[in-house]
């Protein structure tokens, strides 16, 4: 999974697939970028050839020379083994918005990984309890529809919020809000359960303020009917949340100043001024032996990845827990864009930003074609969150 691999992506969708087959591998961290170690089968290595995977034939002598080294106490190596493989689903509509567009989507498909679509109905219906891994992405869980510009899209915030309102009627809550308030709940009971989570772009930040906002209003009257509490901040419990604290929400409609994001101070997308060829982030090296999630979490073949934007691109670091680990960052703007956190027995990372490899997404643009991005560093980060439930949790060392 160094610079010789040919198609990294691919090579997750191979990991899983072992899996998928009642097979066990090896996840060996930092040893040549964080490259898998499988049995030689006939079929295995057909399956790596129709695929496109680079791969190499070790003899037993070969194999526990690799692992000598890796084992060897003064290297920043480990061996991980990969057991089963998650069940997985993405928190994303099936009409209104186009879920191909979605960056995990996009690299799942392409990696050929398995996936189930879950949206409101399926969460409040209690359908996570059928998964191990959910991923959120463009999301709003505070019921402000990402706050978009009426003006521009009216047709378009027409239909969704009468789709939004109906199913909201459905399941018997006055408002948006409250049912994405629900929803925000039961992901997070599903990861202080054991579940792992992956959220990026506003599926982030939306997902903490939600939390922090139970119980207070923070929704202007253009997307309710009724204005939001005049003592909403005050009222902000930051207890609830995963990774974020003493942010101050944006509580007036279609509002984005330049105080911060959309939602809040805690995205930084309408502060930061860095042109796009110095839009960089990068990752941290953690001891594979002692700091094995976070290890697993930032295995790739490039320590530094490019930087894109999305309807939240970054996290303002003032705002973070004591308790949340920084992946990577971009030092010199304060800003970090890939964190990770425990929640109960769960595990959680917030990865800034909508698609790797399209610096500023637009939607009426077409899903990236992952084919003339097979090596992608930003995109290999997705598919680590992916990998990740599958690990056989090891005593920790530390």
């Amino acid at each position: 999974m160094d610079e010789v691999q040919k198609n990294h992506i691919k090579a997750y969708g191979i990991a899983f697939w072992v899996l998928k087959n009642d097979e066990e591998l090896e996840w060996l961290l930092n040893y040549r970028g964080g490259s898998f170690l499988l049995s030689y089968t006939k079929k295995n290595e057909d399956e790596c050839k129709i695929r496109g995977i680079s791969y190499e034939v070790l003899a037993d002598a070969n194999t526990a020379q690799v692992k000598a080294q890796i084992n060897d106490p003064s290297v920043n190596m480990d061996i991980v083994k990969l057991q089963k493989a998650p069940h997985i689903a993405v928190y994303s509509p099936r009409e209104g918005v186009q879920p191909s567009n979605d960056a995990v989507i996009v690299a799942l498909k392409y990696a050929e990984i398995p996936f189930d679509l879950i949206y409101d109905e399926e969460i409040l219906r209690g359908d996570l309890a059928k998964y191990d891994w959910v991923h959120l992405h463009h999301e709003d869980f505070t019921g402000q529809y990402s706050k978009e510009n009426r003006g521009r899209s009216a047709d378009k915030f027409i239909q969704t919020k009468a789709q939004f309102e109906a199913t909201a009627k459905k399941f018997g809550f006055a408002k948006v809000s409250k049912m994405k308030l629900a929803v925000a709940k039961s992901i997070r009971d599903f990861c202080e359960g054991g579940g792992f989570l992956l959220a990026m772009c506003s599926g982030a930040d939306s997902f903490d303020i939600a939390l922090s906002a139970a119980n207070t209003d923070i929704v202007d009257e253009i997307y309710d009917g009724d204005g939001a509490d005049a003592r909403a901040q005050s009222k902000l419990d930051f207890t609830q949340t995963f990774a974020f604290q003493n942010f101050n929400v944006v509580l007036s409609g279609f509002a984005q100043g330049r105080s911060g994001g959309r939602f809040s101070d805690i995205d930084v997308s309408n502060t930061r001024y860095i042109r796009q060829d110095e839009d960089f982030f990068t990752l941290f090296d953690f001891s594979a032996k002692w700091d094995v999630v976070p290890s697993m979490l930032t295995q790739n073949h490039d320590r530094v990845i490019k930087g894109f934007m999305g309807l939240a691109t970054a996290f303002n670091k003032s705002k973070l827990k004591s308790t949340v680990t920084i992946m990577g960052e971009l030092k010199s703007a304060n800003e970090a864009r890939y964190i990770h956190g425990e929640f109960g027995k769960g595990q959680w990372t917030f990865y800034g930003g909508h698609d790797p490899e399209n610096y500023q997404y637009n939607q009426n643009e077409p899903p990236t074609d992952l084919a003339l991005h097979p090596n992608s560093p930003g995109y290999r980060l997705i598919l680590n969150n992916v990998l990740f439930p599958a690990a056989k949790k090891k005593k920790l060392k530390t």
